[in-house]
């Protein structure tokens, strides 16, 4: 066999074979790569200083922080919880811009600190997970409310001077006694005041933060309401809980799955049942087999070819030498006069065939019956052997 021929039927593919085979799966990828940069690259700057009173972004807060600063309230933006808990006090304001963002720990610490202080907590749209610690007897509604801007329908007074205001967001039920409930929606308020159980502090829970955006101050009574509620003492703090907390690395009993968003988990359930339909889809329909011509007629050679491939890739050696010893036994048994019948029973096949070489039984019977080869190389030199045997028949 010349090396034209070993070439042409090798059984690995070439390098051009294996890009063209690809190919569509690295464009792909390099397309959706690219779409993932673009798309953060645009909206990189979109929520950048989100709440941040130091942020003249459109949804930074740093317009109501000048505001109250002109009012002679100091503002002080904090990021880790001891800094939050050693300012709590009878003269100052504390807002939690993401109460949700807190572990269980720190949920506790902070309510420690804050329920007896006389000062002001106000939370940022708290949802279940914080409302339970931080909010003791406020129930979020899994409704959020639909319209944006509301009207106060309570006897607060910071909402009843500034009239309507975009409070509409998540929206809460309380049982605490002496609560205001303000600016509901569909029957459910989206601003809570919640006074203390001793001395003059009270927690303001509001459902949405539109009234704190530098790009919606100016609408309807936002700013009115914003001054209001964080002016109330002289002294601001302003938590902005981060990551790099070393009092947030407790997550309390909480596993990896209660600390995932919740839109991961709906996400991740939803890219399941899309892979299931698709299964569906693709699948081939259930059916007994049916024998179908090809339209082409395909070379021995490229039927051999694709078919070693496919051994290679599964690493399937074993399969290999039993094709090729099943496929020679069966050549060999007419040519020594056995049976086809009886061509892969050993004790008909070997006896007539070391009669007709008077070779060794037992190398035939390891030939043709024996274990399968350990690696390719073994392999090759079965093929060789068994291609040998079969041409010494032949000519005896």
């Amino acid at each position: 066999m010349t090396e034209a021929t070993l070439t042409s039927t090798s059984a690995s593919p070439t390098a051009r074979q294996v890009w063209t085979r690809t190919r569509g799966i690295v464009l792909a990828v390099v397309v959706l790569l690219a779409a993932a940069v673009a798309i953060a690259a645009i909206r990189s700057g979109a929520q950048h200083g989100r709440l941040d009173p130091r942020s003249a972004d459109p949804y930074g807060s740093r317009a109501t922080a000048e505001l109250l600063g002109d009012r002679g309230v100091s503002t002080r933006v904090v990021t880790t919880l001891d800094e939050a808990r050693s300012a709590a006090g009878a003269d100052t304001t504390l807002l939690v811009a993401a109460p949700d963002l807190l572990t269980d720990h720190q949920q506790a610490d902070l309510r420690a600190a804050t329920k007896n202080s006389g000062g002001r907590t106000i939370l940022i749209a708290p949802d279940s997970p914080s409302l339970g610690t931080l909010a003791p007897g406020v129930t979020a509604d899994p409704a959020i409310s639909f319209r944006s801007t509301l009207s106060p329908s309570c006897d607060l007074p910071a909402a009843r001077r500034a009239g309507s205001a975009d409070t509409g967001g998540i929206r809460y039920s309380t049982s605490a006694p002496g609560a205001d409930v303000c600016y509901p929606s569909d029957g459910l308020p989206t601003l809570l005041r919640i006074p203390a159980a001793t001395g003059n502090g009270d927690t303001v829970v509001l459902g949405a933060p539109d009234i704190l955006y530098n790009n919606r101050l100016d609408k309807q009574g936002n700013a009115s309401l914003a001054l209001q509620l964080l002016g109330s003492r002289p002294h601001l703090v302003w938590y902005l809980p981060s990551l790099s907390d070393t009092s947030a690395t407790d997550a309390g009993k909480k596993t990896f799955l209660d600390l995932l968003p919740s839109g991961w988990l709906w996400g991740t359930l939803q890219l399941f049942i899309a892979a299931g339909l698709a299964a569906l889809w693709r699948a081939r329909r259930l059916g007994p087999l049916v024998p179908e011509r090809l339209p082409v007629a395909i070379r021995a050679s490229e039927t051999v070819e694709g078919r070693a491939r496919l051994y290679r890739k599964a690493n399937a050696r074993d399969r290999a030498a039993t094709a090729l010893r099943s496929t020679t036994r069966t050549r060999l048994a007419p040519l020594i006069g056995v049976s086809p019948a009886q061509a892969h029973a050993p004790e008909a096949l070997l006896p007539a065939l070391s009669a007709r070489l008077a070779g060794d039984g037992q190398a035939l019977h390891a030939l043709l019956f024996g274990p399968p080869p350990s690696d390719d190389a073994a392999l090759i030199s079965l093929a060789d052997q068994l291609d040998a045997l079969e041409r010494e028949v032949r000519r005896s």
